[in-house]
This record gives structure tokens, C-alpha cells and sequence, in this order.
């Protein structure tokens, strides 16, 4: 295996047709079902990365910017943003065209954090990944800060960290009422 790879190596894209079985209540294509997708183009692009299987660690943002209707072609792409250790974060795109028009609507971006594992479901290493361009490096440094971002909330929020009375103030005006013993 090759100690670095170009996110351009690794680059997998889907176009898949709405039909009516993946459509909500409300007529529309169910954000489950796009979610399913999403998580399968990251394991896909992880996957042809790291050459080994990987599983899902965490999902960052999921915004539905737009709908996505029955009848409409939906591509998915997904590409290596970040790589660390054993993990990478894979950024998806999702985007929507009516077959009709034409029209194209972007409907989703999504951050993956996915990690390599072996046949006995340990972590193992993956390439690093070869930056070649600002963009590349603006997704990358964007990872590595939303890494590190949640990684400080998490650990303020933490149960041994959290101190209720620091926060009275923050939540005042809030839609909730406080009742602690």
C-alpha cells in the first residue's frame, strides 16, 4: 500500500433515480433514505482510500438545503478531505437534477469521519493524503479544525466538566424552563 494518496485516487461518485418507494409522507425523497446513500458513497471512498474496510465513526453536520423530489436524478460524490491515523473524513455531495429541465439543485454537504479496520476489526493505518492545491488544503485544515472543535465541546460538555451554574446566564430567555432540585 502506498504511504500517500491524492484525494483525486480515491474520488467515487453514484447517480441514482428517485422512485416513489423512497419518498416520505409529504411526497418528497426521505432524508433516511439519502442519509443510506451518503454513508454508502463515504464507505465506498474510504474503503478505496485506505484499501481495507471501514466503518462509520461519526456523521458532522447533515443540513437538507433543499428537497429532492421522485423522478429526480440524485449524484453523490465523495471525496477524502482528511486523513489521520486510522481515520479519514470523507466530504459528501449531494446533488439533485430535474431530467426534465435540467435544473440542478445542491442539496446536502456532509463530513464522514470513517476509520480503517482489519479482518479482526482492529484499527489499522491509512495513506496520507497528497495536497496539491489550496483547495485541497483549505478542505483539509477545515477537518482538522472541525476535529479539534468537537473535540473541546465535548470535553466542556462533559458530565465531570459541566457546571450548571456557569450556564444560568447563557440560557436565560431561552424556549424551557429550568425546575433542578
Amino acid at each position: 500500500m502506498k504511504k500517500f494518496k491524492s484525494a483525486k485516487a480515491s474520488r467515487v461518485s453514484i447517480t441514482e433515480l428517485m422512485q416513489p418507494s423512497h419518498s416520505n409522507f409529504g411526497g418528497k425523497v426521505h432524508g433516511g433514505y439519502i442519509l443510506s446513500l451518503m454513508d454508502q458513497i463515504a464507505f465506498a471512498c474510504a474503503s478505496k482510500h485506505s484499501q481495507s474496510y471501514c466503518v462509520t465513526a461519526s456523521v458532522n453536520r447533515v443540513n437538507f438545503l433543499n428537497p429532492v423530489e421522485v423522478g429526480d436524478l440524485l449524484t453523490l460524490k465523495g471525496s477524502i478531505n482528511y486523513t489521520g491515523k486510522t481515520s479519514m473524513v470523507v466530504g459528501v455531495r449531494v446533488e439533485s437534477e430535474n431530467i426534465i429541465t435540467g435544473k440542478r439543485k445542491h442539496c446536502n454537504s456532509s463530513y464522514f469521519t470513517m476509520v480503517a479496520k482489519d479482518e479482526k476489526g482492529k484499527n489499522i493505518e491509512v495513506p496520507g493524503l497528497v495536497i496539491n492545491d489550496k483547495e485541497g488544503m483549505r478542505r483539509f485544515a477545515r477537518s482538522k479544525e472541525r476535529k479539534l472543535s468537537a473535540f473541546q465541546r465535548d470535553s466542556k460538555y462533559d458530565t465531570k466538566n459541566f457546571k450548571a451554574n456557569d450556564y444560568l446566564a447563557y440560557l436565560e430567555g431561552e424556549n424551557m424552563q429550568l425546575d433542578l432540585d
